[in-house]
Formats: structure tokens, C-alpha cells, sequence
């Protein structure tokens, strides 16, 4: 298998893995790529992940808004407070770490020898960012599926 087919296998074991099929496949690989990977293989500064983390961070936020006054909740401080027990770095890590993303990931050198995913806000941030990526690809319902497909979205 050449690296051309191994990178589109990669692909589609983390579109299997949240139940989305990207029409435009650049952007899981884009959502994948760290920038210490992209600056140490002289990739295109636009091909990193840092700002699909940026929107899926906000379309995260939205949807589960979007959930909470669905359930019928329309205090704004009871609002708030859901959101906040539900978007955290702790629930978003460890439904990063339910799919296995890191290992589909391109990190940079440093980042893998030291494991950078196993501690802090990093492996949340490559979970916002294929979020990020699924909302660019399908818009905001299909964003919303992969959460409620990946148990993000429960009972509210």
C-alpha cells in the first residue's frame, strides 16, 4: 500500500469512527494536522488545525445552546450553567480519546515524543477542530448529528 492509500484509509476510519463522510476530504486532513507538523514538513501555513479548533469551539457552543433551549430551558443563567457542565475540556477530551484521535493526528516531532495528547487542553482542541472541520464540510445540522451520534448531546 502506498502512502497515498494509507492516508486515505486513515481518513476514513475517523469518518467510520463519528459517522460522517466528508465531501470535501481536505478538511478531516486539515483537522488532523497540528501546525508544529506543518512547520516541520513545510506544509502550507493554512493547512493546520489551529483555526477549525477556533470554530468548532464556537459551534460546539451553539449546538448544545441550541439542545438546552430545545429541552426547554430559557433562563440565561440556567442556560449558561449547563453549558458550561456540558463544553468542558475534561467531556471533550475524553470523547476525543472514545474515537482514538490521537492516533490519526499528525503531530509535530516534539509533540509526539512527549505525548503532548495525554495531558491538557490539546487533545480537546483536535476534537474541536473536526468538528470545526464537519460543520465547514456539511453546515451546523451535520455538526450536530456527529455530536449526538458521538453521545456529546444527551439528556439535557
Amino acid at each position: 500500500m502506498n502512502q497515498r492509500e494509507s492516508g486515505n484509509r486513515h481518513l476514513r476510519t475517523v469518518e467510520e469512527r463519528i459517522g460522517y463522510t466528508f465531501r470535501k476530504p481536505y478538511l478531516l486532513d486539515r483537522a488532523l494536522t497540528r501546525l508544529a507538523y506543518t512547520l516541520e514538513t513545510g506544509l502550507p501555513p493554512e493547512m493546520h488545525m489551529d483555526a477549525l479548533a477556533t470554530l468548532g469551539d464556537a459551534v460546539i457552543n451553539v449546538v448544545v445552546v441550541d439542545a438546552i433551549v430545545a429541552a426547554g430551558v430559557h433562563d440565561k443563567g440556567a442556560i449558561t450553567n449547563r453549558k458550561m457542565n456540558m463544553v468542558n475540556m475534561s467531556r471533550l477530551r475524553a470523547l476525543a480519546e472514545e474515537i482514538g484521535l490521537a492516533d490519526h493526528v499528525r503531530w509535530g516531532k516534539g509533540e509526539g515524543a512527549q505525548r503532548v495528547w495525554t495531558s491538557g487542553r490539546v487533545l480537546a482542541e483536535c476534537l474541536e477542530a473536526l468538528i470545526g472541520a464537519v460543520y465547514l464540510d456539511g453546515g451546523m445540522e451535520m455538526a450536530a448529528d456527529v455530536l449526538r451520534r458521538l453521545g456529546f448531546i444527551g439528556k439535557i
